[in-house]
């Protein structure tokens, strides 16, 4: 019997897709619920799992193809009545295995159970290293393997080789090599061509429409963050007791940012035609870095949320950002972005309009600098926050004052908390 497998519903306003990754090759077995392929849109990576356990039949369409939402794209053979046991030891090599065959039968199985708890950037980290879900220990829920699980077998297998003799190695095929190359040290010139994933190709479009299609202008300040720091030290352990997440500079600048589009309404509304459309609520996006490029996933309605409400928020998303895991429901409907560049070491940038969006406020990288306190030059740890704006929307009054307002309030963080 042969099942078909297809491209699934694909988000709306999205006409096709782009076949990334098959995790299997005709004739491999694959189990109920495995990832047999990725299909990435201009905004997400969707996983297509096997319906029914099998064989991979026929791959109709192949790696970079360009496909339609519920296009059939391979087929499933189901696997006769009882020949799971005769493969797996025919697998072995040697028909001699039969008293063992019930073992390899298990660590197959597990194997194949295990590369389907992989994720996608796992999946990719360990075809890199020329390595199988099953050679390495998972340190997850249920044995799921993380990319931190497969570093370290990377470095202790390192460590294995240094002291022992040298032995021939197989060569990592090109298709898993990186995509960039680096300058070699020998003065060869060499270079590589390669496509621009739909999702990078996407992000170019929407940034440069960005600056083509606003009047876009950016204000800045920079903020003492001595009060908060002292703050998140003296309560850093109690809070992650008591809440199970660390306390960092985003939840109180998301904070913050929700306090000043309060005051300043035209910062959080939208241009539609020829209307200005004010929201009534604080849906904030946070630019995330993934392997696949920049994601902004949304935080609704922030005027509601606790600083620990937050940061789970945000770690969330960024693990299912690194996972390609985000739907096209968590990354749409914002009224607002935050971008923090100081993760990277960025001092000062100017942060592009995420439309239709009016602004985007860009974080920065907290620096010990000398500044003037009552007459007398001390040493703070300072940030640089920078403001882009829609100057059809928003007029620099309101934008200079938007920006103070998260200054006074970040410098004086109990403001936050007493909401004054």
């Amino acid at each position: 019997m042969t099942s078909e497998i297809k491209v699934p519903t694909l988000p709306e306003s999205i006409a096709d897709a782009l076949i990334v990754t098959w995790y299997k090759k005709e004739g491999d077995p694959v189990s109920r619920d495995e990832v047999l392929v990725d299909i990435e849109t201009d905004k997400v990576v969707l996983e297509v799992p096997a319906a029914e356990d099998g064989v991979l039949g026929k791959i109709i369409e192949d790696e970079g193809t360009t496909v339609q939402a519920h296009q059939v794209i391979g087929s499933i053979e189901a696997a006769a009545a009882g020949s799971s046991a005769p493969e797996t030891a025919a697998a072995g090599g040697s028909a001699a295995a039969n008293d063992s065959a019930g073992d390899a039968v298990a660590d197959s199985t597990s194997a194949d159970e295990q590369a389907g708890q992989t994720s996608p950037s796992v999946r990719k980290l360990l075809e890199t290293h020329g390595l199988s879900a099953s050679q390495v220990q998972g340190s997850g829920k249920n044995g799921r393997i993380s990319k931190e699980d497969v570093e370290k077998h990377v470095a202790g297998a390192s460590v294995s080789a240094a002291s022992t003799p040298a032995a021939p190695v197989a060569a990592v095929p090109a298709s898993n090599a990186p995509s960039a190359l680096p300058i070699t040290a020998d003065g060869e010139r060499v270079e590589k061509r390669v496509p621009m994933t739909r999702l990078r190709a996407r992000i170019a479009e929407r940034l440069l429409s960005a600056t083509q299609n606003t009047a876009m202008l950016t204000t800045f300040n920079e903020v003492d963050m001595s009060a908060f720091i002292a703050l998140r030290n003296q309560y850093k352990v109690q809070f992650e007791k008591s809440h199970g997440v660390k306390l960092g500079f985003m939840s109180i600048f998301l904070k913050a940012a929700t306090e000043s589009l309060k005051r300043y309404p035209d910062v959080n509304a939208s241009i539609d035609g020829d209307d200005v459309v004010y929201h009534g609520y604080c849906d904030i996006g946070v630019a995330v870095s993934s392997e696949r490029g920049l994601v902004v996933p949304v935080l609704r309605n922030t005027e509601h949320m606790l600083l620990a409400d937050i940061e789970k928020s945000i770690g969330h998303y960024a693990e299912k950002a690194r996972d390609g895991k985000l739907t096209m429901e968590e990354m749409t409907g914002g009224t607002f972005t935050v971008s923090n560049g100081g993760v990277f070491g960025s001092l000062l940038s100017t942060p592009i309009l995420n439309p239709p969006q009016s602004a985007i406020l860009g974080m920065h990288a907290t620096q010990d600098r000398p500044i003037a306190v009552d007459g007398e030059v001390v040493i703070r740890p300072m940030m640089y926050i920078a403001l882009s704006y829609d100057h059809r929307i928003v007029d620099g009054k309101g934008a200079v004052g938007f920006l103070k307002t998260i200054k006074e309030l970040v410098e004086d963080p109990a403001r936050i908390i007493l909401d004054l």
